[in-house]
C-alpha cells in the first residue's frame, strides 16, 4: 500500500486526543467546519463553524468512527442526534487549557459559497513549507501570514517575569 493509497490519520489522532483528554480529567472539545453534510442544530453555528462538546458527561451513543462522528445530545434540553463527517472536523481540544490538534480546512463544498478559511504553518519561512501543505496538521489557531519576524508575545501586567506559587 503507497502512501497515497493509505486512510486519513485524522479519525485516529481525533480518538487519541479524545483518550488523552479523558485519560487526563479534560473535557474534548471539536470544532467543526458546518454544510450540508453535518447534522447539527443550526441555531448554534456561528460564522459557519461550531464547536461541540464531545465529553462522556455531554454524550451519549458516542461513536468516534473512521468516517463519522455520531453521538446524542441536548441543546437547551432538547434531545438531539449529530453526526458530523470526520473530514469537517478542523480541531480538537481541551476546554481547559486549548492543548489539541488543528487540521486544514476542508475544500469548500458546492453546497457552501464561502471558501474553506485557510491555515498557514506558524514559524515556517514560505520557502521551508512543503509543497502539500494540505495534508499536514497545522496549529491549533489560524495564522495569517505577516512579515518577516513574528509579532511579540504580550508581556505581563504588573510584572516583569511571571512567577509560579506553590499552593499547599
Amino acid at each position: 500500500m503507497q502512501a497515497l493509497d493509505s486512510t486519513s490519520t485524522r479519525p485516529y489522532l481525533i480518538r487519541a486526543l479524545y483518550e488523552w483528554c479523558t485519560d487526563n480529567g479534560l473535557t474534548p472539545y471539536v470544532a467543526v467546519l458546518v454544510d450540508d453534510s453535518v447534522q447539527v442544530p443550526r441555531e448554534y453555528v456561528k460564522d459557519g463553524e461550531i464547536v461541540l462538546n464531545i465529553s462522556f458527561d455531554a454524550t451519549s451513543s458516542l461513536k468516534l468512527g473512521n468516517d463519522f462522528i455520531e453521538f446524542k445530545a441536548r441543546f437547551a434540553g432538547t434531545p438531539r442526534e449529530i453526526l458530523v463527517p470526520i473530514g469537517r472536523v478542523i480541531a480538537i481540544y481541551a476546554r481547559e487549557n486549548g492543548q489539541g490538534m488543528a487540521f486544514p480546512s476542508p475544500v469548500a463544498s458546492a453546497s457552501t459559497d464561502e471558501p474553506a478559511k485557510p491555515f498557514a504553518l506558524a514559524g515556517v519561512p514560505d520557502a521551508e513549507r512543503p509543497a502539500d501543505t494540505a495534508s499536514k496538521v497545522v496549529p491549533l489557531s489560524p495564522v495569517e501570514p505577516s512579515g518577516d519576524e513574528p509579532p511579540e508575545p504580550p508581556r505581563p501586567a504588573g510584572g516583569s517575569r511571571p512567577a509560579l506559587k506553590r499552593i499547599k
